[in-house]
């Protein structure tokens, strides 16, 4: 196989109650439990769907499922001596991405992204924060609506840069409402804003005290240099294999407060690359096929995933 591969690890929102049904009977399971000191397989495979969004049990929800899918993968890959060039994930999918590449142990991440998801929530009150989707405009004026926006006690700044036309702005609710209403008054072209359905406004400054707390954390995790490149949320650049564990664990601490580039990330990667969604749903795939219709992606979280893989490494993309 010549064309390069690349592995995508989803983030929040992609959860769904009966995820990683599949792979009920994997013992890791188990693990995950343990670590958690929650039957976490329960609330993934039946539920309630209100337990499963609560984001300190979201995230490992979702880094679970992403990594079970990213063993099957892995198997086939390893049969046919195909080795992925790159792994990337959004936002918490970046910590599958570096699972995926060797830098952080399966059991540690798992724990990670659940304080992360806890103290996400503890750090903003209900109602203080919010998150909204700017759709059909230019990264450059979402990015000064929220500068115009911003106050000394209220802010608001992009979240994520998903795709052409598609940027999401977090921070204090008001900043956001009015960053919303400047684009009203200042843009020339028509577009969309969609408030989205968080418990709180992930990306921005109003995070510092989860930042705080998760870097304190990595102090028990043993950091791994990178086996694969990975492109990172915060610059959206590679860093090769062989990376600096120091380096790598400062992008996922910047990541908590900072913007997640994403947009820049799928551009690095080159045209002809076959890009994998490891994990649930097909968010990714759409975003993707947004900014690079040259690539191939194909969701694994689907029934003719491993047979759409199969013939893309056989050079049939039909």
């Amino acid at each position: 196989m010549t064309k390069p591969l690349a592995l995508l690890f989803p983030g929040q929102g992609s959860q769904y109650v009966g995820m990683g049904s599949e792979f009920a009977s994997n013992p890791l399971f188990d693990t995950v439990n343990s670590v958690l000191d929650v039957d976490l397989k329960k609330m993934m495979l039946d539920g309630p769907e209100d337990q499963l969004k609560l984001t300190m049990y979201t995230q490992p929800a979702i880094l679970t499922h992403s990594y079970f899918l990213f063993q099957k993968i892995e198997s086939l890959l390893k049969s046919k001596n195909i080795s992925a060039q790159y792994v990337l994930g959004h936002s918490v999918g970046e910590y599958a991405a570096l699972v995926a590449a060797g830098s952080i142990p399966f059991e540690s991440a798992v724990k990670a992204v659940f304080l992360r998801g806890k103290y996400m929530q503890e750090a903003v009150a209900v109602g203080e924060g919010k998150m909204a989707a700017i759709l059909r405009l230019e990264d450059d004026i979402v990015s000064l609506a929220c500068k115009n926006a911003t106050t000394e006690q209220e802010k608001v700044m992009p979240a994520n840069f998903n795709s052409p036309g598609q940027v999401v702005i977090s921070g204090h609710s008001a900043a956001v409402d009015r960053a919303i209403a400047w684009l009203t008054q200042n843009s020339e072209a028509r577009f969309k804003s969609v408030e989205l359905p968080v418990s709180a406004p992930f990306h921005s400054a109003l995070m510092k005290p989860a930042e705080n707390k998760l870097s304190a954390h990595f102090d028990e995790i043993p950091f791994a240099s990178n086996t694969t490149t990975y492109i990172a949320n915060i610059d959206g650049k590679e860093y090769v294999a062989g990376s600096d564990p120091g380096l790598i664990r400062s992008n996922l601490v910047s990541q908590v407060c900072g913007s997640v580039l994403w947009r820049s990330s799928i551009e690095n990667l080159p045209d002809n690359t076959i890009c994998l969604e490891v994990g649930p749903g097909k968010i990714l795939t759409g975003l993707v096929r947004k900014i690079n219709r040259n690539l191939t992606v194909i969701p694994m979280d689907s029934e003719d995933g491993t047979h759409k893989l199969e013939q893309a490494l056989n050079g049939d993309n039909s």
